[in-house]
């Protein structure tokens, strides 16, 4: 259940910084965090948002890096959902004028995963042919975006009514309703494909491995659902890996990076901005609601019929 829940205002303490949030984005994370799918949920009552762009309104004693008035965007994990936020200088990223807040907020978590996940995990080269599966969602549709930047061959699965979407972004679709993607791919691609991305998990990343070429690497981001499920997929990656014919499973998350790493991120995401700015990318938004309107946003994206992200905006926004 979300709530809307009034907090007293307070100054910010030293080396944090008050942010009033202009757009944050709703994802499956925020989802599962909700229901406690994820071994890794806030204890609740909590905040749900992944990432926030917002606008610096008060700054602690020491806070160097950023100015009032200056617009930033950070990495939360949750909290976003709220219209002042409290976080450290060290989170923040500024963000050039001319871009949208709306656009923003997409590239801080799914954009940023897609990047990574593509030049960072998986080094990907020109020509590369790849799986997508669940590729119309919000990770999805940017990796489609990136791979096509890249010049990767892409294969992607959504259902039958996202085929033309996926057309249009440079995928071939493959419809997980109708076609057996295995055999689709086995017979299209005989050699095998050298990457799959799943994001969705379970039956589907072992069906992924079976298209996989001698060498070829399948990425999983799909969120964990449950220590037992944490546990199962950490031991089938540790089987598979094992294995003499080269198949190998990458598991990414980038919480976990972040929290080992600030600085991918504070390296990525600057480049996600130089590419939106020279309107080399273009985050796909199906639905923007007010930030009030969040419980409301969360049924849409729980619907399953959502193309892309979803973004709750300040109303000023809107």
């Amino acid at each position: 259940m979300l709530q809307i829940v009034e907090n007293e205002m307070r100054a910010p303490t030293a080396g944090e910084v008050q942010i009033k949030v202009l757009a944050t984005g709703v994802g499956r994370t925020d989802i599962n965090y909700r229901y406690g799918y994820s071994p890794f949920s806030p204890k609740a009552p909590f905040v749900p948002g992944y990432e926030i762009v917002g606008v610096v309104e008060a700054i602690g004693t020491g806070v160097t890096r950023v100015a009032v008035g200056e617009r930033v965007a950070a990495l939360t994990g949750h909290g976003g959902y709220t219209e002042i936020i409290y976080l450290g200088q060290e989170h923040l990223v500024p963000v050039p004028a001319a871009l949208v807040s709306a656009e923003v907020a997409v590239l801080v978590l799914n954009y940023v995963s897609a990047w990574q996940m593509l030049h960072r995990v998986a080094k990907v080269k020109t020509g590369n042919k790849v799986l997508l599966i669940g590729a119309s969602g919000g990770v999805g549709t940017a990796l489609l975006q990136l791979g096509h930047l890249a010049s990767l061959k892409i294969y992607g699965t959504a259902s039958p009514e996202k085929r033309a979407f996926l057309t249009g972004l440079g995928a071939i679709p493959i419809d997980y309703h109708t076609q057996d993607f295995v055999a689709l791919l086995k017979k299209a691609e005989p050699d095998g494909l050298d990457f799959v991305f799943d994001g969705m998990g379970g039956v589907e990343s072992q069906r992924g491995l079976q298209v996989l070429r001698n060498g070829g690497r399948l990425v999983a981001y799909a969120p964990p659902t449950g220590i037992g499920k944490l546990l199962k997929d950490l031991i089938k990656m540790i089987s598979v890996n094992m294995r003499r014919e080269g198949r190998k499973i990458d598991t990414y998350g980038i919480t976990a990076i972040y929290a080992r790493d600030k600085k991918p991120f504070m390296e990525d995401l600057p480049v996600l901005f130089k590419l939106l700015e020279e309107g080399k990318i273009k985050p796909v938004i199906s639905q923007k609601f007010p930030l009030l309107e969040a419980a409301k946003a969360n049924q849409v994206l729980e619907s399953g019929t959502v193309i892309g992200n979803i973004v709750l905006l300040a109303p000023e926004l809107l």
